[in-house]
């Protein structure tokens, strides 16, 4: 398999619901520069990526509210690159349409599958781990995940068990765990058999579409088409639809610094801290007798706090949220309650 035949797609059609108020309806935390370092979410991964597979075989699946967002971040993109969706389906009706179209440009294709929203620490080894996988999916009638070791008992990531190992850092996959409860995570982590799943997928072009024929037939009439049908495709993702249902499954154990920022508090994990476990990622600040709390403001803007531990603070425009950080289903439901006792007006 030659590297002219890799192609990759990049997901960024979510409305990060779980980053609110910094994530909004209408720039969402894709489009957001989290790090102050010049570049939003998804212009980090599409550079990551134009490094690996050439640039003309990188695609961009989105919803159609961000299309004009996403080709005025990524100028370098042509329009025939991005794939609009007129609904949200979840992941797997776009990553169907994507192979599709895929196939159809190259019936030797490897691609590599990738949400906008990582932070990758290592771009060296990330590379070179991505080639491998690519390498591995191309000669091998395999769906591969990456797999990451643990660091500590998330329950915000889904988990991979493994078996046993196929050849140098692959692994066939025992079973999938979704978002375990603390006590579960502890011993996953114990049993050295369990990795974090990263979200990251790589197959050749005709083994998800035969996956897809296995496991999902009533999606393939609605994207095996030149206009793709996602308002009556089902709301799935490509985990529950393919990945855990799928019996040639494999994992490839990476580490490359990785992280998913799904959450406010996944955030927090990855940035660097004061003496007291408190993370700043924008704006200024005093804090008295603070610890463990996470705060992120406007640039310009001033916060003085006092007494928090374990708090998230963060403002953006109209909006000021104060919270235990790592609630995630408590910030969902405000969200959820701002939506309907303010139709929208500050989401």
């Amino acid at each position: 398999m030659h590297t002219n035949d890799y192609y990759c797609v990049i997901m960024a059609g979510g409305a990060g619901r779980r980053f609110w108020p910094h994530s909004r309806q209408a720039s969402p935390k894709q489009f957001i520069d989290f790090f102050g370092c010049g570049q939003t979410l998804l212009q980090q991964t599409f550079d990551r990526f134009r490094q690996i597979v050439p640039l003309d075989h990188i695609f961009v699946t989105t919803h159609k509210d961000y299309r004009d967002k996403v080709l005025e971040q990524l100028p370098e993109l042509a329009a025939s690159r991005l794939i609009v969706e007129e609904e949200r389906r979840n992941t797997a009706p776009s990553i169907a349409y994507a192979a599709h179209v895929i196939e159809k440009e190259d019936p030797q294709a490897t691609m590599v599958v990738a949400p906008c929203d990582h932070l990758i620490l290592n771009q060296g080894e990330f590379k070179e781990a991505i080639l491998r996988g690519l390498s591995f999916a191309a000669a091998h009638d395999v769906l591969l995940t990456l797999g990451i070791r643990p660091s500590r008992p998330e329950t915000g990531y889904g988990y991979i068990q493994i078996d046993d190992e196929q050849e140098g850092g692959f692994y066939k996959v025992r079973t999938f765990i979704e978002k375990p409860a603390r006590e579960f995570a502890e011993i996953f982590i114990q049993s050295q058999e369990f990795f974090w799943n990263s979200g990251i997928f790589l197959w050749n072009v005709k083994t998800i579409q035969q996956a897809f024929r296995n496991y999902m037939t009533e999606i393939c009439p609605r994207v095996d088409r030149d206009v793709p049908d996602f308002t009556s495709c089902p709301n799935i993702s490509i985990d529950y639809s393919i990945m855990e249902k799928a019996d040639n499954v494999y994992v490839q154990l990476c580490d490359f610094g990785w992280a998913d920022l799904g959450t406010w508090d996944s955030l927090y994990e990855v940035m660097p801290k004061d003496r007291q476990q408190n993370v700043v990622v924008n704006g200024q600040t005093l804090l008295y007798d603070c610890q463990n709390t996470i705060v992120s403001l406007p640039k310009g803007q001033l916060a003085v706090l006092q007494g928090l531990d374990g708090y998230l603070v963060a403002s953006r425009d109209n909006v000021l949220l104060v919270c235990k950080k790592n609630d995630q289903n408590a910030i969902r439901k405000y969200v959820n309650d701002v939506e309907m006792k303010f139709d929208g007006k500050y989401s």
